[in-house]
């Protein structure tokens, strides 16, 4: 929690900056649809799921598609806009440019509520070129080829897309599940390689003393796994990926114990980080437990979708809008409530089914709620910042 001294800057009670600068930089108008989207997502699910309101996805199939390619993609989306411009200093799309993306991506999710999920499909794969071409112009003016790998990844989700809905529409090979499982993968692939490059960097930088530390090796022997992880589920080998998990579980462990979480605990845009990238762990060793039969595959996919994806979202959401939009690197009540939001969310959703597995449906249901109440209280708090201009008078 802030220290009483901080709460007013926290709260920001000077007069708020005129103007509107939604479209200013890439995270704003995506962390601010991004929010939206988490926080009516488990509502418009439900309602599907009792019958109410035509969808192409129907069900369990809309949810996780709109999670996975609507509210992820868009958080990786802001950030990399953003992160682009930083790592190369040339322009990344802002203005009219960035709204065109915007629309881009809010039409995808209006469409898939359709009856016509090729429009969907053929919208989202324009957002995706476009999302590419967006950050692949800078990288590649400045030269900078050590991240010339996100383009890669962008379009390899934007594949994984297609492939789910060929697969909905009956003329793919494989299942809808198995093109979203893939998607998690490179996800996965995302959130190992970001926070390997910034939990412990955050962490000394904040924490005098801290001592996170990366081991070389361990940093390349972590990453490899979830390589061989997704080329197994590529090749449709859930054996061999049960296996890889159980390992990288071990690895990815040992990575974050490096980190040195415990040293975070009085700073809640630090232990948001650590603990979400602890339920990557949770993730891996439920999947390799699911591999033996063990505990059901979904709670595997719940720790890494709420837990980990939910968690580090929610954290580098808060941590970067405020420092994009020059306000201190401050969590206030809003933000640490979204954070143990989002955990009790995961821990209700794949914790509590396996202490106590009668209250399987009540666990969902809470999760529910929970997952919701986060993204309220985020884009609630969140919409004077990524609509009006920096605190400090300099663009973006």
């Amino acid at each position: 929690m802030a220290p009483a001294a901080d709460r007013k800057s926290v709260g920001e009670k000077s007069p708020a900056p005129r103007g509107f600068a939604l479209f200013a930089l890439g995270f704003r108008p995506f962390y601010l649809l991004a929010g939206a989207l988490g926080a009516v997502s488990i509502p418009v699910w439900a309602a599907q799921f009792i019958g109410y309101g035509p969808a192409a996805l129907d069900g369990p199939m809309w949810h996780a598609h709109e999670m996975l390619f609507g509210y992820t993609f868009a958080v990786i989306t802001g950030f990399l806009l953003t992160a682009v411009r930083n790592w190369t200093q040339q322009p990344t799309p802002v203005g009219a440019r960035l709204a065109i993306l915007a629309c881009l991506w809010l039409a995808g999710r209006v469409l898939a509520l359709s009856p016509w999920p090729e429009w969907s499909a053929l919208t989202d794969t324009v957002f995706t070129l476009s999302v590419a071409i967006g950050i692949a112009r800078p990288l590649v003016a400045s030269g900078n080829r050590r991240n010339y790998f996100f383009i890669a990844l962008v379009l390899a989700l934007g594949a994984a897309n297609l492939a789910f809905v060929a697969a909905l529409q009956g003329v793919a090979p494989f299942s809808p599940g198995s093109a979203v499982a893939l998607g998690l993968d490179i996800v996965l692939f995302i959130m190992a390689v970001m926070a390997g490059r910034v939990v412990p960097m955050f962490t000394n930088n904040a924490i005098q003393g801290a001592g996170a530390r990366r081991l070389p090796a361990l940093e390349r022997v972590a990453l490899v796994l979830v390589l061989l992880l997704i080329a197994s589920d590529l090749a449709g080998q859930p054996a061999p990926a049960a296996a890889i998990a159980g390992v990288a579980a071990i690895a990815h462990g040992a990575r974050l114990v490096l980190w040195n979480p415990v040293a975070t605990r009085l700073n809640p845009l630090l232990w948001i980080l650590h603990a979400s990238y602890a339920w990557i762990v949770v993730h891996l060793a439920l999947r390799a437990a699911a591999g033996l039969d063990w505990v059901a595959p979904d709670l595997a996919t719940h720790a890494l979708t709420i837990g980990a994806i939910g968690g580090l979202t929610l954290g580098m959401m808060t941590r970067s809008a405020r420092g994009h939009t020059a306000r201190p690197l401050v969590a206030g009540y809003a933000e640490t409530g979204c954070f143990w939001l989002v955990q009790l969310a995961a821990a209700a959703r794949v914790l509590l089914p396996i202490a106590v597995p009668a209250v399987y449906v009540t666990g969902v249901v809470l999760s529910g709620l929970l997952w919701s109440a986060a993204f309220v209280l985020f884009t609630f708090e969140y919409w004077p910042m990524l609509t009006r201009p920096r605190l400090d008078g300099q663009p973006g």
